[in-house]
């Protein structure tokens, strides 16, 4: 019989998966499973070798992920993507096509949303100008106080 995962959460027994989807990728997922069906299928001695848990937690960080954190499984998945040095036109070009004027400001924020993904931090507001169509225009209100969290 192929590996297969599995991992116990508290006091929840869970097979991990790759469910095919309809673009032909998978998605990983975990499928309660039952004990007896795992001794059945492994062994009485099989079910000790299974990483525990406490429980479930999610902690987003991109720079310094960690799968597990004190006997917690992170729910949080990290991105699949590293930043690296270089040229970015195309992303560039969307930056300041959304942003405008405050490009800088609007890369600050992004530079926050992946270096601190916990911290609070004003909501970004999409409004469309009168008279000028199809061209998107980004708000930014600063106002501590009137921040929505």
């Amino acid at each position: 019989m192929a590996h297969e995962d599995f991992i116990r959460v508290g006091t929840t027994l869970y097979k991990i998966v790759n469910q095919p989807r309809i673009n032909g990728g998978f998605a990983k997922k975990r499928i309660v499973w039952n004990n007896e069906t795992l001794r059945q299928d492994y062994g009485k001695d099989f079910i000790a070798t299974v990483p525990k848990y406490d429980g479930f937690c999610t902690v987003p960080n991109h720079v310094n992920y960690q799968p597990v954190i004190d006997k917690f499984l992170n729910l949080y998945e990290p991105i699949g993507h590293q930043p690296k040095e270089g040229e970015f036109p195309h992303i560039e070009s969307l930056v300041h096509h959304i942003f405008g004027e405050q490009y800088e400001l609007g890369i600050d924020y992004l530079q926050l949303l992946y270096l601190q993904p916990v911290q609070k931090l004003p909501i970004l507001l999409m409004v469309q100008k009168k008279g000028i169509q199809a061209r998107v225009h980004s708000l930014i209100s600063l106002k501590l106080s009137s921040r929505i969290m």
